[in-house]
């Protein structure tokens, strides 16, 4: 008995502790603190995911995510449906965000507009 207790806690704990996480990492619009916040919680937020982070200066987002929770395509769904565009990691593939939610976003997310990129960039 003592033995089988052992093998089912050896099991369990490789089951739980040996998941593969996978990192992803693209390019994601955006300009401002605002857009960091809305993108990383939404990713936060979903299941699977272990961690978030979309950098301003460089727009580069990472996900850390487990593939037997969520899709890569999921990923990219949620961020687009955020109203935000990506450039996949391949550098050539964009996703574009609809446009329709892309106008719902705050003025000052606007990251198509060039006079809302080049205040961001100027602090103006």
């Amino acid at each position: 008995m003592k033995y089988v207790i052992i093998s089912l806690f050896l099991f369990i704990s490789i089951n739980l502790f040996g998941q593969k996480k996978v990192e992803l990492r693209f390019l994601t619009d955006g300009v401002c603190g605002m857009c960091e916040n809305r993108i990383e919680k939404a990713l936060i937020d979903l299941a699977g995911v272990w961690h978030a982070d979309w950098n301003v200066k460089n727009l580069e987002t990472l996900v850390v995510y487990r593939p037997k929770k969520i899709s890569e395509k999921k990923i990219h769904t949620v961020i687009a449906n955020l109203g935000h565009d990506q450039i996949l990691g391949d550098g050539i593939t964009k996703i574009i965000a609809p446009i329709e939610i892309y106008n719902e976003l705050p003025a000052c997310c606007k990251y198509r507009d060039p006079h809302v990129k080049k205040d961001h960039v100027t602090g103006g």
